[in-house]
């Protein structure tokens, strides 16, 4: 389904980052390591990289990771692309390997296959590390301007901070704003961002 969606010549999510993650740009110190999953056409790991973040990028669709290189050869920057099924086995030499780990709109997945993700991403984290999440919440479907159609995707604060026991909490925060990223999210949003330290 994703390599037929980014199998066109537009971006389909923009090539600018995502509104959050200029919000939260303090998030990316120069020189540390990031992973930023399931990043699409690099919008977001292109933008991490741009700030100095040593950006390595995943994604499943060979098209998405193309147009990705380009804005990314385009922008002048360097950004580890990599192919991977991340509903699948992630490679153990990110394992504990990154300062940041980021999920930008991943919501691709149902409950049991977000919790094993979750569980990946947090192993990808050093200790002491921060993980950055943004989506959307349940109300995002009366809205209808992107995202999932399955409600069982889409975050809570309450699923959001019982995903990551023991974390400390630095943001939790539900809030509504119209968006224009490419015609894949444009229009009033319902969205979370969730932020949290790993346990050191």
């Amino acid at each position: 389904m994703w390599e037929t969606r980014f199998a066109t010549p537009d971006y389909v999510f923009g090539t600018e980052p995502a509104a959050a993650l200029r919000d939260h740009a303090r998030l990316l110190v120069s020189g540390q390591r990031a992973l930023a999953v399931a990043d699409g056409e690099g919008r977001n790991s292109v933008f991490m990289a741009q700030q100095g973040v040593q950006v390595t990028a995943a994604d499943y669709a060979p098209s998405a990771l193309a147009k990705a290189q380009a804005l990314a050869k385009a922008r002048g920057v360097t950004v580890d692309f990599q192919q991977a099924d991340l509903l699948a086995e992630w490679p153990e030499a990110w394992r504990g390997a990154f300062h940041l780990v980021v999920g930008i709109f991943i919501q691709f997945t149902g409950p049991a296959d977000r919790a094993a993700m979750f569980a990946q991403m947090a192993d990808c984290l050093r200790p002491g590390g921060v993980l950055f999440l943004h989506g959307y919440r349940p109300e995002q479907l009366a809205y209808g301007t992107g995202g999932p159609r399955a409600v069982e995707n889409l975050y809570t604060e309450d699923m959001l901070r019982a995903g990551f026991p023991g974390w400390q909490v630095d943001l939790c925060r539900a809030y509504d704003r119209e968006i224009q990223e490419g015609t894949g999210h444009c229009g009033m949003s319902a969205l979370i961002d969730f932020i949290a330290h790993k346990p050191a």
